[in-house]
C-alpha cells in the first residue's frame, strides 16, 4: 500500500493497486456526507476508478442519499429492489435463490443506450468464506494491446442487448413471454457503443465490450466478431489488471462503471450472501 494519503477534513484517500484502486478512511456515513467529502469522493473515482470503505454502516435512506450526490439513481429494470427505496437493487443469493449471471464479467447495464456512470454496492451479509467480487482496469486492457491492435479496434462499434435477463421470462407462458420481452425490446433497443471509449473525464481510451451484453461488432462476419470478442473478453481475466475484494458487512465499494468490470465469484453457493446496490445514471457536474 502507498505510504501517501490526501486529507481533507478527516477523509483520507489512499492508493492501493498500481493502475487502479484506492480504499477511503474518514468518512462517518451515519452522518450527512458534506459536498467537501463528496467532492473528495469523485475526485478519487476519476483517478482510481474503484474506491472501498472498510467500514460504511448506513441505512437504505442514507445510502441513496450518498449516491444522490454524485448523480441521478437508476432503478433497474430486472433486478429485485426494496420496497420504500426502488433505486436499491437487492442481490440476496443462497440456496434457493442462486447467482444469475453476475459471475460473468461485465461493465453494469451496457444493454442502455447511455451506461450508468458508477454503481456503489454495500454489503449486508456475507458467508464465512467466499463471495469475494473482482474489478479490472480496463483502461489498462486497452493499453496492454499492440499499438496495431489498437489501431485495428479504433472505429469499431458494438451491439449490446439485454441478453441474460431474457432469461428471467422464461417461465412465462409463450405467448406473455414473447409480450413482455417485446416491452423491454421496445424501452431497450439494442444500443450501439464503439469497441473503444473515451472517458470522458479523464480521457483515458477504455476498452467497452463484455460478454454479459455485447451481442456482436458491427459491419463483421459473425465467425469474425465472435473471435475477435472472445480475444477481448480475456482481457479482463489478466490477473495485473485486476483488484479481489473481500467483503465483510457494512464494507462498500464505489466503483466507475466506464473504465471498469466486475466479476462476483459465485465459489459460496449454497450459502447466503446479501448485497444491496444504488447505481447513478449520469454524474452530477464537479467544479
Amino acid at each position: 500500500m502507498a505510504q501517501t494519503a490526501d486529507r481533507i477534513d478527516r477523509t483520507e484517500v489512499i492508493p492501493y493497486g498500481p493502475t487502479f484502486v484506492a480504499e477511503i478512511r474518514g468518512v462517518d456515513f451515519t452522518q450527512p456526507v458534506g459536498d467537501a467529502v463528496a467532492r473528495t469522493i469523485h475526485r478519487a473515482l476519476m483517478n482510481y476508478k474503484v474506491l472501498f470503505f472498510r467500514d460504511a454502516a448506513m441505512t437504505p435512506a442514507q445510502h441513496v442519499a450518498f449516491g444522490k450526490l454524485f448523480g441521478e439513481l437508476t432503478v433497474h429494470p430486472f433486478v429485485p429492489h426494496l420496497d420504500d427505496f426502488p433505486e436499491v437493487t437487492v442481490l440476496d443469493n443462497h440456496k434457493d435463490n442462486p447467482v444469475f449471471s453476475t459471475d460473468v464479467w461485465h461493465s453494469d447495464e451496457t444493454f442502455r443506450l447511455d451506461p450508468p456512470m458508477g454503481s456503489i454496492l454495500r454489503c449486508i451479509r456475507m458467508p464465512e468464506r467466499g463471495g469475494d467480487t473482482l474489478w479490472a482496469d480496463m483502461a489498462a486492457a486497452y493499453a496492454g494491446l499492440s499499438d496495431k491492435m489498437q489501431k485495428f479496434l479504433s472505429g469499431l462499434e458494438a451491439v449490446h442487448d439485454f441478453a441474460n435477463f431474457r432469461h428471467k421470462f422464461d417461465h412465462l407462458p409463450i405467448r406473455e413471454r414473447h409480450e413482455r420481452l417485446a416491452q423491454m425490446e421496445e424501452e431497450l433497443p439494442n444500443p450501439t457503443h464503439p469497441v473503444v471509449t473515451t472517458h470522458p473525464a479523464t480521457g483515458q481510451k477504455i476498452l467497452f465490450v463484455n460478454p454479459q451484453f455485447t451481442l456482436a461488432i458491427k459491419d463483421m462476419r459473425e465467425d469474425e466478431s465472435r473471435a475477435l470478442l472472445d480475444f477481448l473478453y480475456v482481457q479482463a481475466a489478466t490477473p495485473e489488471y485486476q483488484f479481489r475484494f473481500h467483503w465483510q458487512p457494512n464494507s462498500m465499494v464505489f466503483w466507475d462503471n466506464r473504465g471498469t468490470q466486475h466479476y462476483a465469484a459465485n465459489d459460496y453457493y449454497p450459502s447466503h450472501r446479501t448485497m444491496q446496490r444504488v447505481t447513478i445514471k449520469q454524474e452530477r457536474a464537479f467544479s
